[in-house]
């Protein structure tokens, strides 16, 4: 048995597929300490993991960002999202490496798994000379020769002057990330008693040069010829629902079964756990649909539906609903991009129609557009008669959901988190080379 690191950013997004590794860890009869803030404890304690507390790292609550980090304010726009690179991500990241070091301290580990932007887990993990690896929850952001930078709103082109374009977008972005990424970086490697990271290289130093378990599959990736061979995708890492998920269901979900068997269609809305306003996404997607022959249903992560206020005869909300129930029931989803919820989407063989603003959000719209298993509308707050029309041409035409049926395939043969569990232990140093 080994005594194995999880390390996850308090995010629900993030907790998810940390949660599952974790999961899949003790199942296997690893000692599991789960390192993430207060609010997801008794999420990791039901896997079976001990939970090591944010202390010296600043933790938040992710459904009130601005309560603890002001600076960030709502999160969007590109002040929103430097102010959550400085003060979120790399402003825990010391602390979060201080908290693992003490912990090792006091009882040694033999592998740290990091959720990719917890960056505290890949400096603990560098600095304790041990294995570790990386697991990517948002869409995997490695460099590419053959892509234009991570982050840019615009996806690979094609043709010699696409190539010589995305070679000049990476020359700036290099210089950029010389000025304003690497200060931070190194500031923080300094802490822990590390060198400098590669001059211009972003993020790909807090990468595991070890194993990158990544979520997703090939087919929502655009091709290179240049990843790693230790880059891995497992598909979804997502825990099976709880056992009585089907008896917390609204008084309404009869209705939906009902439109389901006589072949109405199901739109399903929504905004995730992040950026849960409901005027970007959910109000307009309201009224878009109202009057069509569909039936919408709603959630609101976590808010009362009444914040929906009236809704038309064709909708039905709620605050919750669990994804592995309802989307077998659905034909088409609305979201904002959040990646585990997509994931879910596909791996449902649901087609999409996204609204992404924010963090990797843009990002997952691109690649469900480029993948052919979506509409990405461009914006976070797209008009009714937008969402509507989009709405209508993944129901209309057939490839969107083709694609989604054969990503479904492809996320489910990836293996999830029993994959990754397999991959995991392969960095395990046996116990007769340890002595």
């Amino acid at each position: 048995m080994a005594r194995i690191l999880v390390a996850s950013l308090p995010f629900a997004g993030h907790v998810g597929p940390m949660n599952a590794v974790a999961g899949e860890l003790t199942r296997r009869g690893h000692e599991v300490v789960a390192y993430s803030g207060a609010k997801y404890r008794e999420r990791f304690a039901a896997a079976g993991a001990a939970w090591l507390p944010w202390t010296r790292a600043t933790d938040f609550d992710d459904g009130d960002l601005a309560a603890t980090f002001p600076q960030v304010g709502d999160g969007k726009g590109l002040r929103g999202g430097r102010a959550n690179s400085e003060h979120v991500l790399f402003g825990t990241g010391s602390g979060q490496a201080a908290d693992i070091l003490a912990e090792a301290r006091r009882e040694p580990f033999d592998l740290v798994v990091a959720d990719m932007l917890a960056f505290g887990g890949a400096l603990a993990g560098e600095a304790l000379d041990i294995p570790w690896a990386s697991v990517a929850v948002t869409p995997l952001s490695l460099n590419s020769s053959n892509l234009p930078p991570p982050g840019l709103p615009v996806p690979p082109a094609s043709g010699r002057a696409g190539r010589a374009r995305d070679a000049v977008l990476r020359g700036i972005v290099k210089v950029a990330y010389r000025r304003l990424v690497d200060p931070m970086l190194n500031d923080m490697r300094a802490t822990v008693g590390l060198g400098p990271a590669p001059a211009g290289g972003g993020l790909d130093s807090l990468y595991s040069p070890h194993l990158v378990v990544a979520q997703g599959v090939p087919g929502l990736e655009y091709p290179r010829d240049d990843l790693p061979e230790h880059v891995h995708f497992v598909g979804r890492l997502a825990t099976a629902p709880p056992s009585d998920a089907s008896a917390r269901l609204p008084p309404w979900w009869p209705e939906l079964v009902a439109a389901r068997a006589a072949g109405r269609p199901v739109v399903h809305v929504t905004q995730g756990t992040l950026d849960v306003g409901p005027d970007d996404l959910l109000k307009p997607a309201i009224a878009g649909l109202a009057d069509q022959q569909v039936l919408v249903v709603c959630t609101t992560g976590g808010a009362p539906p009444s914040v929906l206020g009236p809704l038309p005869d064709n909708v039905r909300a709620a605050a919750y609903l669990p994804h592995d129930v309802l989307l077998p029931m659905v034909d088409v989803m609305v979201t904002n991009g959040g990646w585990g919820g997509v994931l879910a989407a596909l791996q449902s063989g649901v087609p999409l129609v996204v609204a992404g603003a924010s963090l990797d959000k843009p990002a997952v719209a691109r690649r469900v557009a480029w993948s052919g298993a979506g509409v990405n509308l461009r914006t976070g707050r797209p008009g009714p008669r937008k969402v509507r029309r989009a709405v209508h041409e993944v129901l209309a035409k057939p490839r969107p959901g083709k694609r989604a049926h054969e990503l479904a395939d492809a996320l489910t043969a990836a293996g999830g988190a029993t994959v990754a569990g397999t991959l995991l232990e392969g960095l395990l140093v046996p116990a007769r080379e340890r002595d």
